[in-house]
Formats: C-alpha cells, structure tokens, sequence
C-alpha cells in the first residue's frame, strides 16, 4: 500500500505533538507499508531525523517570521503534483486546510481520487465557540470542519474528542473511528546519567502551557492551602513561556519563598530527568484531547495525581489519584494523599507500568493502517 502525508503538520510546526505524531505513525509503518510524506521545504525537527526514503522535500532552518504564511502556501502549491505524481492509495492530511491536497477531487468521467483520512486531536476551539452562544454556523466556516466534511474517514484520538466531534459537527458515527496515541518509552535516565538535576527539595511537576483550562492557577492555590506540601515540596513548570505578571503576583500574594514555584524549559533530555526525579506529576487540565503528560510520567515512574475530566479517566484508568479540577480542595486532598503516602504512590507507579503497555505506537500504527486498508476496499480502488 502507497501511503502518503501532506506538508501542513510539518511546514506549521518545528516542533510540538501533531508532527511527532505522523513521524512516528509514518516510522512504524513503513516498515511494511511505502510511505511518502510531502513536504518541499519544511522546517519541522522531527521530519529532519526521519529517513529520507520517507520524506519528499527538504529541511529548511526556519521561515522569515513576516512571510512564513506565504512559504506554507507554497508547500501546499509544490506537495499537491508531486503526491498526485506518487499516486498514493490513500491520502492523510496532517492538519486543517479549506482545500484538499494530493490527488484532485473527482470530476466527470475520471478515475476516482483515492481514499482521504483526517486525524482530530481535540474540539477546544470550538468548544470555545460554544461557549460563546456563537452561532451554530460560525462552527462549519473553519478550516478543520471543511477537512472533516471532505475527509473520508476521521480518526479522534479518544472517544471523549469522538463525541465532541460528533455533536459540535453532526457527521455520521460510522465516518469516525478512535485510535489512541503511542508514548515513547524515554531512554534518557540510562542513556545521559551526567544529566543529574540539582534540586535542593523534592518537588512537583507540571509540564505544558498554563492559562485557561490548563487550570494551573488551581494548583498554585491547591497547594498553598496545605502548609505541609507548602513546607515540604516545590513545583516547576515545564514548557510554556515564562510566568506572567499576574502569575508572578498570585504566587506572591499567596506567600511562597522565592523559587519555590519556577517556570522552567528545556530539551526532551531534561524533561525526562524532571519527570524521573519528581514527588509526583500533577494535570490539573480541565480538558484535553487525549493529554500524553501523564503517559509520559508513567513512563519514567512517576506518581500521577490528575483530573478526572474530558479524556483524562479513558486515557489513563485507575493509574492515577483523581480530583475535581475546578475543587481546590480536592486537588489539595488528592495530592496529599500521594505525597504522603509511599504505599499510594508505589500503588500508582505500578499501575502507571501497566497502563503504559496498552500504548504503543506499533498499536496505533497497525489500528491506522486497518482504517486505510477498509478505506481502500470499500473505495474499490484497489
């Protein structure tokens, strides 16, 4: 089977979980499919370290800031005749645009285009818009329902983003399947032992942007309500840009040490080592897609204290301590549990490794590839 990925995931991002997500499903089945990804000029890390039998293009650092919009486009115009060239038998597009790419819809009397498939990652935007009371055909002028709607097959990466997808964009259930992502089992704690942290108190961790539903704002207050996590235990943040004015002046005004709370960043080297040596890894999301964080935290031994909302209890089962994210007590009552606690916290670590082995992204691959070959025989185009 000739499968083939168009350029968007990787002309938009350099780096970030969409693209990491087609490197890896493109990696796994290539080794018994032919795989293309279309890219002519791409900026994406994850694509560079592919193999270049793969990919169909070539790495460029980055794009001029005021004219990258115009070098995406150009992606699109230069992937299209090149993929149609390839002549895949099944297409999946690699983000949201109004236009398809590869192969031209039909027209009178031509061969049918092959097959066309979509992954959704998460309906936050529009539920946003929701929110809002906007109205309901502000939801089909996007670039993403124009993509659902044209697609062939939707795959959601959990049921709670199917269901979202179902009711916000009205498509057929029988159009959509659910297909969990893979984790990378980390090699870093035994492949870089000079990476070793200094932290001078245990801590808690959170990884990822901040504002919003990400809910961190909760968890600085969950944690000044107990003086003991407060005397104990710090928290750093990993990822995102650096702490606001307004999160600078709640974590004054709430009275912790200098440094207690810090923002941090880093390579995937140094995450690892944070998630290794951590108290535990805290998600106090109140909505995510799927949320690989806790997978990640599982994978290097890491206690998990989480949310229970949206997709977090699919995702992760009984491996976790739970709380009601928008329950400051509950948050503080759940991490005191786990802290506290050695036989909690071995209880979730075990439970983390065997959750961990229900995804991996041989699993993923092989339930995609399923979706494109009953794509491809129900087509009859093959």
């Amino acid at each position: 089977m000739r499968i083939a990925y168009d350029h968007q995931a990787f002309c938009l991002q350099k780096t970030g979980g969409i693209s990491r997500y087609f490197c890896r499903l493109a990696e796994e089945l290539a080794l018994t499919q032919q795989v293309g990804i279309f890219a002519p000029f791409y900026r994406n890390q994850y694509l560079k370290a592919l193999s270049k039998a793969l990919v169909h293009g070539y790495p460029v650092n980055d794009y001029p800031p005021k004219i990258a919009g115009l070098f995406v486009g150009a992606n699109a115009m230069l992937s299209s005749p090149l993929m149609r060239a390839w002549q895949p038998d099944v297409v999946h597009e690699t983000y949201f645009s109004f236009k398809a790419t590869g192969p031209a819809p039909l027209v009178s009397g031509a061969k049918a285009a092959c097959p066309r498939v979509v992954t959704v990652f998460d309906m936050i935007s529009e539920l946003e818009l929701e929110a809002k009371k906007e109205a309901a055909t502000d939801l089909e002028v996007s670039a993403k329902f124009a993509a659902v709607s044209r697609a062939d097959h939707v795959i959601c990466i959990s049921e709670h983003t199917r269901q979202d997808l179902l009711r916000l964009f009205n498509i057929p259930k029988q159009k959509t399947s659910v297909i969990h992502l893979g984790c990378d089992v980390p090699q870093f704690a035994q492949t870089n032992p000079v990476a070793v942290q200094n932290h001078p108190r245990p801590y808690l961790l959170y990884v990822g942007l901040r504002g919003g539903y990400k809910n961190f704002a909760r968890l600085v207050k969950a944690i000044a309500a107990s003086s003991q996590i407060r005397h104990e235990f710090d928290l750093i943040a990993f990822g995102g840009d650096a702490f606001s004015e307004q999160e600078q002046a709640l974590i004054q005004q709430l009275g912790f040490a200098p440094s207690q709370i810090r923002q941090q960043a880093g390579s995937d080297q140094e995450l690892s080592r944070l998630y290794s040596e951590a108290a535990a890894f805290v998600y106090p999301s109140t909505y995510e897609g799927f949320g690989l964080p806790p997978l990640e935290a599982m994978a290097h031994n890491c206690p998990v204290v989480s949310s229970h909302r949206s997709s977090m209890p699919e995702v992760i089962g009984s491996a976790a301590e739970f709380f009601d994210p928008e329950s400051i007590d509950a948050m503080t009552f759940a991490l005191e549990r786990v802290l506290f606690s050695t036989e909690r916290a071995d209880e979730l670590r075990q439970k983390g490794q065997a959750r961990l082995k229900e995804f991996t992204w041989q699993r993923c691959a092989q339930e995609t590839l399923r979706v494109y070959k009953e794509l491809i025989f129900s087509s009859g185009t093959d």
